[in-house]
């Protein structure tokens, strides 16, 4: 009998898969495919300060082994969130879930954050210092020690549930960013956001999408997220969420063995709703095939 269990910041996973903020909704609108009580947990939809309808279309583009979006955080605002999202989700999912906040400065993110805090089905804050397909925001707090060290103060100051902050890729030193999060106080570290690409359009020749840029996700990146999660893995002493064309449950087992100690499903959850369920299912037989009999004891084991 495998232990698929794993620990995040002082909650018990019934194992390490979480569906990634922006390809789950609220959570409620896959209950209707599985019964979503069988994830760790999941990252809700990228919250903010205020609705947003997000950017002009076209914002989806596919691409080799994934796909390019700039969707641009589209969502009611915190206070419908609060109201109306959240007891809808209660009624579907009996778990802690994580909450996944952007804005646009750093009162943004404060206030957001203080409001969620309150709420007592969640458990974690995801604090998104990466976006790449918003203007003005998201991931210009996240390229910069500094500024991502000023936003994990700041929402530090106004909560008490662990702050786990999202970095992105589109960076050259990811570690001086992580460590900075982490002298400011983060809880830990989720990694990586999409990754910022582009495609044209022959016929047009033209960008396919309208904000001519977005983020790449899918299969194809899950090289460089698991060098950049094994990196910060070893370079600060809180947990790590991986993520990043993570699609297998041969694909969690070695962004464990990396360092990470949950692990986040994103693009694949939009090619098949019932990815993170079937991965979850396959992760004893995974589990037995390299003869691991818990989680808990491979997170880092890769290190050398």
């Amino acid at each position: 009998m495998v232990d698929t269990k794993v620990n995040l910041l002082g909650i018990e996973l019934d194992n390490p898969v979480i569906p990634a903020s922006g390809t789950f909704g609220y959570g409620y609108e896959f209950s209707e495919f599985y019964d979503i009580n069988v994830l760790g947990t999941f990252s809700f939809k990228g919250t903010t300060k205020d609705a947003r309808f997000g950017n002009p279309t076209p914002r989806i583009a596919e691409c080799t082994a994934g796909m390019i979006n700039a969707v641009g955080l589209q969502n009611p605002g915190v206070h419908k969130v609060i109201s109306e999202e959240l007891p809808k989700l209660k009624k579907c999912f009996n778990k802690k879930v994580m909450a996944n906040v952007s804005g646009f400065s750093v009162e943004d993110y404060a206030y957001t954050c203080e409001l969620l805090d309150k709420e007592e089905q969640v458990g974690w804050l995801e604090v998104n210092v990466s976006c790449p397909n918003v203007h003005g925001g998201g991931m210009s707090f996240g390229t910069q020690p500094s500024a991502a060290a000023e936003v994990t103060k700041a929402v530090k100051k106004v909560t008490n549930k662990p702050i786990i902050i999202k970095l992105s890729p589109n960076v050259t030193d990811i570690v001086s960013i992580a460590k900075a999060c982490e002298d400011a106080g983060a809880d830990g570290i989720s990694l990586i956001n999409t990754m910022l690409g582009m495609r044209i359009d022959l016929n047009r020749k033209k960008p396919i999408i309208k904000n001519v840029m977005g983020g790449f996700s899918g299969s194809a990146i899950f090289p460089v997220a698991l060098r950049m999660v094994y990196q910060v893995a070893g370079a600060v002493k809180i947990p790590v969420v991986g993520m990043g064309g993570v699609a297998s449950a041969e694909d969690v087992i070695e962004m464990m063995l990396a360092g990470a100690t949950a692990v986040e499903v994103g693009a694949q959850n939009l090619i098949n709703p019932y990815a993170c369920r079937d991965i979850i299912n396959d992760l004893p037989r995974v589990m037995e095939k390299y003869k691991i009999k818990s989680l808990k004891e491979i997170i880092g084991g890769a290190r050398v």
